[in-house]
């Protein structure tokens, strides 16, 4: 795959962030003027309607009682912050991101984070590639052949929600012990014998479900919720 080269413009803009004198503090860095914070890497995250998302927190760093910012993505206001809410989230876009925090005109602090996309139409950063996965009818099997779902999910109500929700079954395709998890959340573990199958629920947008068998394998299935699906 052709690597990516920023445009020069956003080349001077990252150059000028990641020069910033920044300090790392238990997973956050500190902005430049030592009053504002953001994490130090992004991390994926259940997004109300995008689905599995690359998100960070940013805002501000113990703020006075009347201190307050603006938080800016690429240039654009997503949230204000102030000493009784110093903090948002902030989803970033596919690819090179600024993240700001501005306080007033002398101290705008700026970090830098990159959720550059690795495969072609890749859906953002916290997709993984599951085009090695094969699909047979309703069934998608992984390529480790370790598990399979079901490809097009069903409605029904979920114990733990006590919503309606979609859902697809996940089985243990033999006696291999299997830690499933469903948008980075542990949900159980399958063994093949006692355990062959679960019900795996899904929210709106994009949804990862993972079955992990050890570190020797990880099989992952993307599905695709539109709102409204079980309405």
């Amino acid at each position: 795959m052709p690597a990516r080269h920023p445009t020069p413009a956003l080349a001077l803009l990252l150059g000028a962030l990641l020069a910033a004198p920044l300090a790392a503090s238990a997973g956050t860095q500190i902005g430049a003027s030592g009053k504002t914070f953001a994490s130090d890497a992004w991390a994926c995250a259940l997004h109300p309607t995008r689905g599995y998302a690359p998100q960070v927190v940013a805002g501000l760093y113990q703020p006075a009682p009347t201190a307050s910012a603006k938080v800016l993505l690429n240039g654009q206001r997503v949230a204000r912050v102030d000493a009784a809410a110093p903090s948002a989230t902030v989803w970033l876009a596919n690819g090179l991101n600024s993240v700001g925090v501005k306080i007033n005109k002398k101290n705008n602090d700026a970090f830098a984070f990159d959720a550059a996309l690795t495969y072609p139409n890749q859906p953002n950063a916290c997709i993984p590639d599951t085009s090695a996965n094969v699909v047979a009818g309703n069934v998608e099997t992984a390529a480790s052949g370790k598990s399979y779902a079901v490809v097009q999910p069903g409605c029904a109500r979920n114990p733990l929600t006590g919503r309606t929700q979609a859902f697809v079954n996940l089985f243990d395709a033999g006696t291999w012990l299997l830690n499933v998890s469903v948008n980075g959340v542990p949900l159980t573990q399958l063994n093949g014998t006692t355990r062959i199958s679960v019900p795996v629920f899904l929210e709106t947008g994009l949804n990862l479900i993972t079955a992990a068998n050890g570190t020797l394998s990880v099989d992952a299935y993307v599905r695709d919720v539109p709102a409204g699906f079980c309405l």
